[in-house]
């Protein structure tokens, strides 16, 4: 999980900064809509955070200009103003989701990771990362052009995996999304599809990476750390 938070309120900012880093997401804090543009465009992010009061203009005007080039990544819009009408405006104008201040950073949270596992990161029908060729229609994955022999769930984590790659894939995120494929999973299952998965990329170019404590990271081989 990576958030661009867009966010002049110091407090707010600082308590989701130390709230996500804990979580093992990653994070860029911006203050105003300026220095967001760079990350915004750079880091395609998976969820971002946008406050629709910033000292250098309305939040809701930049986010139509994000989406004449970006119509995919979430956008959670925060705001004092609570009117009907101002929410009916902001998802008209490009929000996916909104969240009147003062609000629970509890329900923040869950509201990014419905809006994460709705997201088209997860939606890709050809993934292709070095040697491997994933197809989601076909329920195929391809190594070196040759079909890699691979269980349903295994197939399922390898998705997640290179849909996210380089990125980490927390292990609380994949026991989600499988089981709202109605695929449940403990986490001493998720180490054993991820130790067969290791050896079946054996060639690949691609290495699963362990990040302790949090979850896993596709890495090409030369990666520093790759080997993990």
């Amino acid at each position: 999980m990576h958030i661009l938070l867009i966010e002049d309120d110091e407090a707010i900012a600082r308590e989701l900064t130390w709230r996500w880093q804990s979580k093992g997401w990653g994070l860029d804090a911006c203050s105003t809509l300026r220095a967001a543009e760079g990350p915004a465009g750079r880091l395609r992010p998976d969820v971002i955070v946008l406050d629709l009061h910033l000292p250098d203009g309305d939040g809701l005007a930049w986010l139509e200009r994000f989406r004449m080039h970006d119509r995919h990544t979430p956008v959670i819009a925060l705001t004092a103003r609570d009117r009907v009408t101002d929410r009916v405006e902001g998802l008209r104008r490009g929000a996916d989701d909104y969240l009147v201040k003062p609000f629970s950073a509890e329900e923040l949270d869950a509201r990014i990771e419905a809006l994460q596992r709705r997201s088209g990161s997860l939606s890709g029908d050809r993934v292709e990362f070095r040697q491997l060729l994933w197809l989601r229609d076909e329920r195929q994955v391809f190594l070196a052009g040759e079909p890699l022999d691979l269980q349903p769930r295994e197939f399922e984590v390898l998705g997640l995996l290179m849909r996210r790659a380089p990125r980490l894939v927390a292990r609380r995120f994949i026991v989600e999304v499988l089981a709202e494929r109605n695929v449940e999973l403990g986490d001493s299952a998720i180490d054993v599809y991820i130790s067969r998965l290791r050896r079946k990329l054996a060639g690949s170019g691609a290495s699963i990476v362990t990040v302790r404590g949090f979850g896993y990271r596709l890495l090409p081989e030369s990666a520093p750390g790759a080997q993990a």
